[in-house]
């Protein structure tokens, strides 16, 4: 019934095993991926025909997750996944990424690849080895797919690569010294395909052997991918790419010259109408046939691209003119807007970030239910591009998978230098609005975040900047490598290749290659060009603001925290919230407890912080003998009136201790709901409280000293 293949192999500290033949059989390729007790399903399918007139490859990637994988039950009202987690679409993207570029050129069927995890050993994230499902999938599928590839995911600790490091070894490595990198490499058997990472300010030697190390380490997956294959592959889908050679050098001949002239104006909304108008003269000249040939939009593009290409690796000339390795003049202003926390406005040439941070408390910190279990975070970063930034109209709503996948590259790149939440105890959301873009709006994101940051007065320990570098790769070997890419250097180029970090060293790398692979030597020549921009770019920004301002903006909530011991939370708390709620009301400040004793009192009022602290205080405080406090009478007896004056503690105040003065009865000076000034004078046998008056000055609250007698 089953036509089963298993393969299986030593990687790392478990066994990876691949398997086909039994689950999915209608798909044109399925493989279960299992590494240690962690599971992933890939299964892939392929139409067998290109729909009329598509121009471009329809390839979907779907990452998803289900919470029986690691024996949960969804939370929410309706106790079933919905729609993708901020994990499962960058998960989708990191698939996506690495398998796109090894598709046969001219291959324009829609492919649809779905990951799913069905089981979580809790050590092991399935991101990984879900891209090795995906890649075997394809593999055996029989579309025209040039892998495998394989990946890895590299830690560093104490000048060692890990690989495969655990997923709590991987968990909030801000918040663990020890562990300096979070890297995930793919690539096919020769060259490196893609690269993501948060790191921890480690040098460019130090990421450059990250990602060789990887390489190297994920050679046993793609021949454990290639043996499945031997024994499971399906039939290759019979394609042979088009040839529209001929298409192509009518459309050349046409209208190389004004494409040209195009390229050569540097304001991109000018150049973007010329080259609209140039492609609309060569279609005038083509007949009805040759418009209707799937082929004109790949024409196109290769002339756009051969005009841009062949200009850079030849005679180093880029479309604005600069040199290879030259930055984009660069404007920063801090404070832009009168009433955020913080807030930068970046601008590099024609792309600029208008980025906001907000301060908030333990409330507004973001619960995360992911498969491992529950956490807060309370770093958030949102990055939005609207259509107004490149001129266009278009669809505008929630935030796509580009949007997510920016978001949280400028996340991973700020994250590494945020002061810890013992030092800082603020929540902190940072919205990066793109206002105009022509090239790397994430790097501009990581920028701006960084001046925003400073700006609210955040105490970063270093500020970040990014840059993002492009290659041009010729078929005969000869590239350049371009510092702070264009819109255009980046769609008609062969890398987008993303570095931020402080001036000490790499934050984040994010590397997405569109040709087979790029060599180590190609590699090291971006990281080192890469510094030298990211280094300028650090020196423009300190022009603004080189640190976080010492004082918060008048609208911003302050914090305080303080330590009660745990056995007080109760108390502090009170039956149902209502002591709590009290302190919130009487107080006007937010008051967050958490298990181990910590309290934060927010507000944007000093006195209210002060209030609150001192009814706490009250609380979970002792009074101290001798001391004096203010109080208030609460009931009066024959033989003396009862003071509240310390929380809810009350002591009494015998007759004798009122005035210094016989009194009938103390109902002759004192009556309910009065404000006294009271010295702590002990306790009882029992335990009760003594407090007395007369020796307090009424008006001032200070002690009455006795007067030294005289010898005379």
């Amino acid at each position: 019934m089953f036509n089963e293949v298993k393969k299986s192999v030593e990687w790392g500290e478990d066994t990876l095993t691949l398997e086909t033949g039994k689950v999915a059989r209608q798909a044109d390729g399925s493989v279960i991926a299992t590494y240690g007790e962690t599971s992933v399903m890939a299964n892939v399918t392929f139409a067998r025909e290109q729909k009329p007139g598509q121009d471009f490859f329809p390839l979907t990637v779907h990452y998803n997750e289900k919470y029986y994988a690691a024996g949960k039950i969804p939370g929410g009202f309706f106790k079933r996944e919905a729609r993708p987690t901020e994990k499962e679409t960058l998960t989708s993207r990191l698939i996506d990424r690495p398998i796109r570029p090894l598709f046969v050129d001219g291959f324009k069927n829609e492919v649809l690849v779905i990951c799913t995890v069905l089981s979580h050993d809790l050590d092991n994230d399935p991101d990984i080895v879900a891209m090795i499902a995906a890649s075997a999938a394809l593999t055996i599928s029989g579309v025209p797919f040039m892998g495998p590839i394989a990946a890895a995911r590299v830690g560093f600790e104490d000048g060692e690569y890990i690989l495969n490091p655990t997923v709590d070894d991987m968990h909030e490595l801000r918040n663990n010294p020890d562990q300096r990198l979070d890297l995930v490499v793919a690539g096919t058997k020769d060259a490196v395909m893609m690269v993501e990472s948060e790191a921890y300010e480690l040098s460019e030697a130090e990421m450059l052997g990250a990602v060789k190390f990887g390489h190297e380490q994920m050679q046993p997956v793609i021949d454990l991918i290639i043996d499945l294959a031997e024994d499971a592959a399906n039939e290759p889908f019979d394609f042979s790419a088009p040839d529209y050679s001929a298409l192509y050098d009518k459309v050349k001949s046409i209208g190389e010259a004004q494409m040209r002239e195009a390229y050569a104006i540097t304001d991109k909304q000018d150049r973007v109408a010329a080259v609209s108008a140039a492609k609309d003269a060569i279609k005038a000249e083509l007949s009805e046939e040759e418009l209707g040939d799937a082929n004109l939009g790949t024409a196109l593009k290769k002339l756009e691209s051969g005009v841009l290409r062949g200009d850079v690796v030849k005679n180093g000339k880029r479309i604005d003119g600069r040199a290879l390795d030259t930055v984009r003049p660069i404007n920063s202003e801090v404070g832009f807007l009168p009433r955020t926390h913080g807030s930068a406005l970046f601008t590099r040439g024609e792309t600029q970030g208008l980025v906001v941070t907000t301060l908030g408390t333990g409330d507004d910190e973001q619960m995360i239910d992911a498969l491992q279990g529950t956490y807060r975070s309370n770093f958030l970063l949102h990055y939005n591009f609207p259509p107004y930034s490149v001129g266009e109209v278009g669809r505008f709503g929630p935030p796509g998978r580009r949007e997510i996948g920016h978001g949280k590259l400028a996340w991973r790149a700020l994250q590494a230098v945020l002061p810890a939440a013992t030092d800082f105890p603020y929540t902190i959301r940072v919205v990066s609005e793109i206002t105009e873009s022509n090239g790397s709006s994430s790097m501009a994101s990581v920028c701006g975040g960084s001046l925003s940051m400073m700006d609210a007065g955040v105490p970063l320990k270093a500020p970040v900047a990014g840059v993002a570098m492009g290659l041009v790769l010729e078929d005969d070997g000869d590239y350049a490598v371009l510092t702070d890419i264009l819109g255009d250097e980046d769609h008609l180029g062969d890398m987008d290749f993303k570095v931020a970090g402080t001036a000490e060293g790499i934050t984040s790398l994010q590397m997405d290659i569109k040709v087979a692979g790029i060599t180590p030597e190609i590699m090291e020549k971006a990281l080192d060009q890469a510094k030298a921009g990211r280094l300028h770019i650090l020196g423009e920004m300190g022009q603004a603001l080189t640190e976080g301002r010492q004082e918060f903006s008048e609208h911003a909530p302050r914090i305080e925290t303080m330590q009660i011991p745990t056995d007080k939370i109760r108390e502090v708390i009170g039956s149902g919230g209502k002591v709590i709620r009290e302190i919130v009301e009487t107080s006007g400040a937010k008051v967050d407890i958490n298990d181990d004793g910590i309290i934060k009192i927010a507000s944007a009022n000093g006195e209210a912080i002060k209030k609150a602290y001192e009814m706490i205080h009250s609380i979970v405080a002792e009074p101290e003998e001798g001391k004096i406090y203010t109080g208030k009478v609460v009931k009066i007896v024959d033989f003396g009136a009862f003071v509240n004056f310390f929380g809810k503690r009350d002591g009494l105040v015998h007759v004798s201790q009122i005035e210094n003065r016989p009194l009938n009865h103390p109902s002759d000076v004192l009556k309910e709901g009065q404000e006294v000034k009271v010295k702590l004078l002990g306790f009882d046998d029992r335990g009760k409280v003594r407090l007395a008056m007369k020796m307090v000055d009424q008006e001032t609250g200070d002690e009455i000293k006795k007067e030294e007698k005289s010898d005379d």
